[in-house]
Protein backbone atom coordinates (compact mmCIF):
# COMPACT_ATOMS: atom_id res chain seq x y z
CA UNK A 1 0.00 0.00 0.00
CA UNK A 2 1.68 3.12 -1.16
CA UNK A 3 1.65 6.19 1.48
CA UNK A 4 -1.25 8.57 -0.33
CA UNK A 5 -3.47 5.58 -0.34
CA UNK A 6 -2.41 4.69 3.60
CA UNK A 7 -3.59 8.71 4.26
CA UNK A 8 -6.60 7.98 2.68
CA UNK A 9 -6.02 9.85 -0.41
CA UNK A 10 -6.93 9.57 -4.05
CA UNK A 11 -4.11 11.01 -6.49
CA UNK A 12 -4.84 10.94 -10.35
CA UNK A 13 -2.88 13.23 -12.41
CA UNK A 14 -0.37 16.05 -10.99
CA UNK A 15 -2.46 18.94 -12.79
CA UNK A 16 -5.25 17.99 -10.99
CA UNK A 17 -6.10 18.15 -7.05
CA UNK A 18 -5.88 15.91 -4.53
CA UNK A 19 -8.99 14.19 -3.62
CA UNK A 20 -9.34 13.06 0.06
CA UNK A 21 -11.62 10.18 1.42
CA UNK A 22 -13.84 11.75 4.75
CA UNK A 23 -16.15 9.34 6.68
CA UNK A 24 -19.39 10.25 7.59
CA UNK A 25 -19.05 11.72 10.59
CA UNK A 26 -17.37 14.02 9.00
CA UNK A 27 -20.55 15.23 7.49
CA UNK A 28 -21.29 16.05 10.82
CA UNK A 29 -18.90 18.63 11.59
CA UNK A 30 -19.28 20.39 8.05
CA UNK A 31 -22.56 21.08 8.94
CA UNK A 32 -21.49 22.55 12.84
CA UNK A 33 -18.72 24.72 10.50
CA UNK A 34 -21.55 25.99 8.41
CA UNK A 35 -23.78 27.23 11.29
CA UNK A 36 -21.07 28.43 12.83
CA UNK A 37 -20.50 31.13 9.50
CA UNK A 38 -23.80 31.56 9.33
CA UNK A 39 -24.15 32.81 13.17
CA UNK A 40 -21.09 34.80 13.12
CA UNK A 41 -22.30 36.45 9.78
CA UNK A 42 -25.64 36.73 9.69
CA UNK A 43 -26.08 40.19 8.40
CA UNK A 44 -25.81 38.85 4.32
CA UNK A 45 -29.22 36.52 5.08
CA UNK A 46 -31.37 39.52 3.93
CA UNK A 47 -29.24 39.95 0.70
CA UNK A 48 -28.76 36.27 -0.28
CA UNK A 49 -31.17 33.87 1.15
CA UNK A 50 -34.18 35.98 0.95
CA UNK A 51 -34.17 35.64 -2.48
CA UNK A 52 -35.21 32.19 -2.41
CA UNK A 53 -38.20 32.36 -0.63
CA UNK A 54 -39.10 35.37 -2.35
CA UNK A 55 -38.69 33.74 -5.73
CA UNK A 56 -40.38 30.97 -4.52
CA UNK A 57 -43.60 32.73 -3.59
CA UNK A 58 -43.34 34.42 -6.68
CA UNK A 59 -43.09 31.32 -8.77
CA UNK A 60 -45.87 29.79 -6.96
CA UNK A 61 -48.28 32.61 -7.99
CA UNK A 62 -47.05 32.73 -11.10
CA UNK A 63 -47.91 28.93 -11.34
CA UNK A 64 -51.40 29.26 -9.65
CA UNK A 65 -52.11 32.44 -12.04
CA UNK A 66 -51.21 30.93 -15.48
CA UNK A 67 -53.00 27.17 -14.91
CA UNK A 68 -49.28 25.11 -15.31
CA UNK A 69 -50.06 23.37 -11.39
CA UNK A 70 -48.41 20.47 -12.25
CA UNK A 71 -45.19 22.21 -12.37
CA UNK A 72 -45.53 23.59 -9.19
CA UNK A 73 -43.54 20.53 -7.36
CA UNK A 74 -41.21 20.29 -10.31
CA UNK A 75 -39.86 24.08 -9.39
CA UNK A 76 -39.63 23.24 -6.01
CA UNK A 77 -37.46 20.45 -6.22
CA UNK A 78 -35.53 21.74 -8.58
CA UNK A 79 -34.05 24.35 -6.66
CA UNK A 80 -31.75 21.63 -5.23
CA UNK A 81 -30.67 21.59 -8.42
CA UNK A 82 -29.26 25.35 -8.92
CA UNK A 83 -28.45 25.36 -4.76
CA UNK A 84 -25.07 25.40 -5.72
CA UNK A 85 -25.32 29.16 -7.93
CA UNK A 86 -27.02 30.92 -5.01
CA UNK A 87 -24.06 29.93 -2.48
CA UNK A 88 -21.55 31.71 -4.51
CA UNK A 89 -21.36 34.26 -2.28
CA UNK A 90 -21.51 32.36 0.93
CA UNK A 91 -18.27 29.99 -0.29
CA UNK A 92 -16.66 33.39 -0.55
CA UNK A 93 -17.83 34.39 2.93
CA UNK A 94 -16.48 31.31 4.51
CA UNK A 95 -13.26 31.26 2.89
CA UNK A 96 -12.71 35.06 3.32
CA UNK A 97 -13.34 34.14 7.67
CA UNK A 98 -10.88 31.31 7.04
CA UNK A 99 -8.35 33.00 6.36
CA UNK A 100 -9.01 35.07 9.67
CA UNK A 101 -10.70 37.85 7.45
CA UNK A 102 -13.48 39.67 8.74
CA UNK A 103 -16.05 39.51 6.30
CA UNK A 104 -18.53 41.79 5.22
CA UNK A 105 -21.90 40.84 3.30
CA UNK A 106 -20.19 43.07 0.53
CA UNK A 107 -17.65 40.02 0.35
CA UNK A 108 -20.14 38.22 -1.45
CA UNK A 109 -19.95 39.52 -4.60
CA UNK A 110 -16.08 39.18 -4.56
CA UNK A 111 -16.79 36.04 -7.21
CA UNK A 112 -17.67 38.49 -9.52
CA UNK A 113 -13.67 39.39 -9.25
CA UNK A 114 -12.64 35.72 -9.02
CA UNK A 115 -9.40 34.99 -11.73
CA UNK A 116 -11.76 31.87 -12.41
CA UNK A 117 -15.15 33.39 -13.44
CA UNK A 118 -15.16 32.29 -17.39
CA UNK A 119 -15.06 28.87 -15.29
CA UNK A 120 -17.57 29.64 -12.94
CA UNK A 121 -19.93 30.97 -15.63
CA UNK A 122 -19.95 28.15 -17.57
CA UNK A 123 -20.91 25.67 -14.50
CA UNK A 124 -23.65 27.78 -13.66
CA UNK A 125 -24.97 27.89 -17.32
CA UNK A 126 -24.49 24.40 -17.58
CA UNK A 127 -26.69 23.89 -13.91
CA UNK A 128 -29.24 26.23 -16.02
CA UNK A 129 -29.39 23.91 -18.22
CA UNK A 130 -29.96 20.99 -16.22
CA UNK A 131 -32.77 22.58 -14.87
CA UNK A 132 -34.83 23.64 -17.54
CA UNK A 133 -33.89 19.86 -18.69
CA UNK A 134 -35.52 18.98 -15.72
CA UNK A 135 -38.15 20.77 -16.08
CA UNK A 136 -38.89 19.85 -19.38
CA UNK A 137 -38.78 16.38 -18.37
CA UNK A 138 -40.80 16.74 -15.37
CA UNK A 139 -43.47 18.25 -17.85
CA UNK A 140 -43.25 15.63 -20.25
CA UNK A 141 -44.02 12.47 -17.71
CA UNK A 142 -47.04 14.63 -16.34
CA UNK A 143 -48.23 14.94 -20.25
CA UNK A 144 -47.55 10.87 -20.56
CA UNK A 145 -49.50 10.30 -17.59
CA UNK A 146 -52.29 12.55 -17.57
CA UNK A 147 -52.36 13.96 -21.43
CA UNK A 148 -52.98 18.04 -21.62
CA UNK A 149 -56.33 18.15 -20.43
CA UNK A 150 -56.42 21.63 -17.69
CA UNK A 151 -56.60 21.46 -14.47
CA UNK A 152 -60.18 22.78 -13.22
CA UNK A 153 -59.48 22.98 -8.85
CA UNK A 154 -56.29 23.08 -6.65
CA UNK A 155 -58.29 19.92 -4.28
CA UNK A 156 -58.38 18.00 -8.11
CA UNK A 157 -55.08 17.90 -9.04
CA UNK A 158 -54.12 16.50 -5.71
CA UNK A 159 -56.82 13.86 -5.91
CA UNK A 160 -55.93 13.20 -9.46
CA UNK A 161 -52.20 12.86 -8.18
CA UNK A 162 -52.30 11.08 -4.63
CA UNK A 163 -55.57 8.97 -5.24
CA UNK A 164 -55.41 7.56 -8.34
CA UNK A 165 -53.06 4.65 -9.86
CA UNK A 166 -52.45 6.99 -12.89
CA UNK A 167 -51.15 9.52 -9.85
CA UNK A 168 -49.12 6.93 -7.76
CA UNK A 169 -47.28 5.84 -10.99
CA UNK A 170 -46.33 9.79 -12.11
CA UNK A 171 -45.25 9.74 -8.11
CA UNK A 172 -42.77 6.91 -8.83
CA UNK A 173 -41.85 8.06 -12.13
CA UNK A 174 -41.08 11.67 -11.02
CA UNK A 175 -38.86 11.16 -8.15
CA UNK A 176 -37.07 8.38 -9.94
CA UNK A 177 -36.31 10.91 -12.81
CA UNK A 178 -35.83 14.01 -10.71
CA UNK A 179 -33.33 11.50 -8.39
CA UNK A 180 -31.02 10.98 -11.47
CA UNK A 181 -31.05 14.77 -11.99
CA UNK A 182 -30.35 15.83 -8.57
CA UNK A 183 -27.16 13.09 -8.95
CA UNK A 184 -25.71 14.51 -11.84
CA UNK A 185 -25.94 18.05 -9.89
CA UNK A 186 -24.35 16.60 -6.97
CA UNK A 187 -21.70 14.70 -8.59
CA UNK A 188 -20.50 17.74 -11.21
CA UNK A 189 -20.68 20.33 -8.68
CA UNK A 190 -20.57 19.15 -4.84
CA UNK A 191 -16.58 20.57 -5.24
CA UNK A 192 -16.38 22.31 -8.26
CA UNK A 193 -17.88 26.02 -7.19
CA UNK A 194 -15.68 25.98 -4.24
CA UNK A 195 -12.73 24.75 -6.15
CA UNK A 196 -12.87 27.45 -8.45
CA UNK A 197 -13.21 30.10 -6.38
CA UNK A 198 -10.09 28.84 -4.06
CA UNK A 199 -7.93 27.66 -6.86
CA UNK A 200 -7.50 28.45 -11.21
CA UNK A 201 -8.44 25.89 -12.95
CA UNK A 202 -10.68 25.37 -15.90
CA UNK A 203 -14.62 24.09 -15.85
CA UNK A 204 -13.12 20.69 -16.56
CA UNK A 205 -10.51 19.73 -14.17
CA UNK A 206 -13.53 21.44 -11.48
CA UNK A 207 -16.04 19.34 -12.97
CA UNK A 208 -13.34 16.23 -12.66
CA UNK A 209 -12.23 17.11 -9.59
CA UNK A 210 -15.84 16.66 -7.97
CA UNK A 211 -16.76 13.40 -9.95
CA UNK A 212 -13.46 11.86 -8.54
CA UNK A 213 -14.67 13.13 -4.83
CA UNK A 214 -18.25 11.42 -5.44
CA UNK A 215 -16.53 8.69 -6.60
CA UNK A 216 -13.85 8.38 -3.77
CA UNK A 217 -16.34 9.06 -0.90
CA UNK A 218 -20.05 6.87 -2.07
CA UNK A 219 -21.40 6.75 1.08
CA UNK A 220 -20.26 10.22 2.48
CA UNK A 221 -21.79 12.00 -0.06
CA UNK A 222 -25.05 9.79 -0.34
CA UNK A 223 -25.65 11.45 2.88
CA UNK A 224 -24.59 14.38 2.21
CA UNK A 225 -26.88 14.63 -0.66
CA UNK A 226 -30.08 13.10 1.65
CA UNK A 227 -29.17 15.83 4.06
CA UNK A 228 -29.17 18.67 1.49
CA UNK A 229 -32.75 17.30 0.06
CA UNK A 230 -34.02 16.36 3.65
CA UNK A 231 -32.74 20.48 5.14
CA UNK A 232 -34.48 21.73 1.69
CA UNK A 233 -37.76 20.29 1.73
CA UNK A 234 -37.86 21.03 5.60
CA UNK A 235 -36.95 24.78 4.99
CA UNK A 236 -39.44 24.71 1.90
CA UNK A 237 -42.39 23.96 3.80
CA UNK A 238 -43.12 27.29 5.80
CA UNK A 239 -43.77 29.27 2.54
CA UNK A 240 -40.03 28.45 1.91
CA UNK A 241 -39.06 31.06 4.45
CA UNK A 242 -37.01 28.21 6.26
CA UNK A 243 -34.37 28.44 3.12
CA UNK A 244 -33.96 31.77 4.93
CA UNK A 245 -31.82 29.65 7.42
CA UNK A 246 -31.42 26.30 5.53
CA UNK A 247 -29.92 27.77 2.57
CA UNK A 248 -27.00 29.88 3.94
CA UNK A 249 -25.88 26.85 6.50
CA UNK A 250 -25.81 24.50 3.55
CA UNK A 251 -23.73 26.86 1.41
CA UNK A 252 -21.33 27.70 4.43
CA UNK A 253 -20.92 24.07 5.38
CA UNK A 254 -20.20 23.06 1.26
CA UNK A 255 -17.14 25.04 1.63
CA UNK A 256 -16.14 23.16 4.27
CA UNK A 257 -16.99 19.93 2.98
CA UNK A 258 -14.72 21.02 -0.13
CA UNK A 259 -11.67 21.82 2.61
CA UNK A 260 -11.95 18.38 3.92
CA UNK A 261 -11.80 16.88 0.24
CA UNK A 262 -9.59 18.65 -1.71
CA UNK A 263 -6.16 18.51 -0.37
CA UNK A 264 -4.65 22.02 -0.05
Amino acid sequence: MSISEQAGVAVTSRSDPVVRKISVTEILDVLRKGASDFWAMPTHLFFLSLIYPIVGLMLARLIFGYDVLPLLFPIMAGFALVGPIAALGLYEISRRRELGLEPDWKDAFAVFRSPSLPAIVILVLLLLAIFLAWIFAANAIYMATFGNAPVSTVPSFFDQVFNTPAGRRLILVGNGVGFLFALLVLTISVVSFPLLLDRKVGPFVAIRTSVRAVAANPVAMSVWGLTVAVLLAIGSLPLFVGLAIVVPVLGHATWHLYRKVVAP
